[in-house]
């Protein structure tokens, strides 16, 4: 069974989430740590749970994202996963965060090996299914455990609202087929734990999202 814990970190308020279950190994997903004080939250977290950081994952990679990517590669040796039609967008953060104020931004290693549509990732006893949603970003993914009836839906769908379209690479009427089509067919009572703000249900989305 995954256990997960949030972490909001720095001035976006993005949720950073360790995934673990009873092996112990855990998942790293969307590290937004930026001043010191977050990462030594994150690190002591997992000291105090005596976790083994597996894997880092990213839904997408805009900037309040990745803020943590190279810390966590420093302090584990993970290098980030995501899809490889994200890679265009974590290689401009370096050009725009210091315009945004974030001059502390240490940039992100690249991966090895990048996550298809459709690909299964394995930690401990646990499984999460990638579901390919871009219109947020032009390759976004979010990671659904069956077992668990759970969803790191990053910044696709939120408590009431949806992901913003009007950054690069954006699409709105493409963000709204993805959750019409590949998130709403979900089990109603799958809890959805978004990039931003207060985790919701997919059926309460489906009846109460202004939206749909």
């Amino acid at each position: 069974m995954i256990t997960i814990k949030i972490f909001i970190f720095n001035a976006y308020s993005e949720n950073t989430y360790v995934l673990y279950d009873e092996t112990k190994e855990c998942v790293i997903i969307d590290p937004g740590m930026y001043e010191g004080f977050e990462q030594n939250e994150l690190v002591s977290f997992i000291k105090a749970q005596n976790l083994n950081p597996v894997l880092l994952l990213n839904t997408h990679c805009h900037i309040d994202h990745v803020f943590g990517n190279k810390f966590i590669f420093d302090t584990y040796g993970l290098k980030p996963k995501f899809h490889k039609g994200e890679l265009v967008v974590l290689e401009a953060v370096p050009g725009y965060a210091p315009s945004m104020g974030f001059y502390k931004y240490e940039t992100s290693p690249l991966p090895d090996e990048f996550l298809e549509q459709t690909d299964v990732i394995t930690f401990g006893n646990s499984t999460l299914d990638l579901i390919f949603a871009p219109g947020h970003s032009p390759a976004h993914l979010c990671f659904y455990s069956k077992a668990d009836d759970i969803l790191i839906g990053g910044d696709v769908l939120f408590y009431g609202s949806i992901g913003r379209t009007d950054l690069p690479g954006g699409n709105h009427q493409q963000l709204l087929q993805n959750i019409s089509d590949k998130l709403f067919v979900l089990p109603d009572e799958t809890k959805v734990y978004p990039g931003h703000g207060p985790a919701t249900t997919i059926g309460f989305e489906k009846q109460n999202n202004p939206f749909f």
